[in-house]
């Protein structure tokens, strides 16, 4: 799959691997529709899909028109979002334009302020694309990226909770990195990813870790 990375988000989580995309975008590289789909044309057969990410892609205008234009060439399309546009989601995939949803799941409920920079984030509109994809017909998966200093394991409690009967879902191990928002933060070791796992798994059918070497 292509990884294609559009600027701007609607949190400021203090752990983001893409800190330069959400708070500066115009200083990034940046590439026309033209050439992004110059290049996904050259690369049919070879590729199987392109991978919308971010920042937030929902923000981005022109982003449907963009989509069917990947979808034209023949590619699946996975939109990576943190959930905060919901009626953006729903749209796109009843206009057939994404075929899978990446949702990330900041933390449990109560923690979503420390974990996205934001006092007040909108709980509802997290809520509404969660249960969008847990009782839709898209392909979806959940994830976390877990840092040691920002989620306990209340967090993963409440989340089975909340997710419960979720199909698929991932603990990503925190790595810093310069491109950090705020780069200083530290892992969990992959026994205790496992502890968390376990906790998930009582209600969730498939929980993965990733991020390990």
């Amino acid at each position: 799959a292509s990884t294609i990375f559009l600027g701007g988000c609607t949190f400021r989580c203090p752990f983001c691997q893409n800190g330069i995309l959400v708070v500066a975008p115009g200083e990034q590289p940046d590439y026309s529709q033209e050439e992004l789909l110059t290049f996904l044309k050259k690369r049919k057969g070879i590729l199987d899909g392109v991978c919308i990410s971010g920042g937030e892609p929902t923000l981005s205008d022109g982003l449907e028109e963009f989509l069917g234009k990947i979808k034209e060439l023949g590619y699946a399309v996975k939109l990576d979002t943190n959930g905060s546009r919901p009626k953006i989601v729903k749209h796109l995939a009843e206009a057939g334009l994404i075929d899978k949803v990446a949702m990330d799941i900041k933390a449990c409920p109560d923690n979503y302020g420390n974990l996205t920079g934001i006092e007040k984030p909108d709980m509802d509109s997290i809520f509404e694309t969660a249960d969008f994809l847990l009782h839709g017909n898209l392909d979806y998966e959940f994830r976390t990226t877990v840092v040691r200093e920002l989620h306990t394991q209340k967090d993963f409690e409440e989340i089975a909770g909340w997710l419960a009967g979720a199909k698929e879902y991932y603990l990503q191990a925190y790595k810093d990195s310069d491109g950090v928002l705020r780069p200083g933060y530290g892992s969990y070791t992959f026994e205790e990813l496992q502890n968390f796992q376990k906790i998930l798994q009582k209600t969730i059918l498939s929980v993965g870790i990733r991020g390990i070497d």
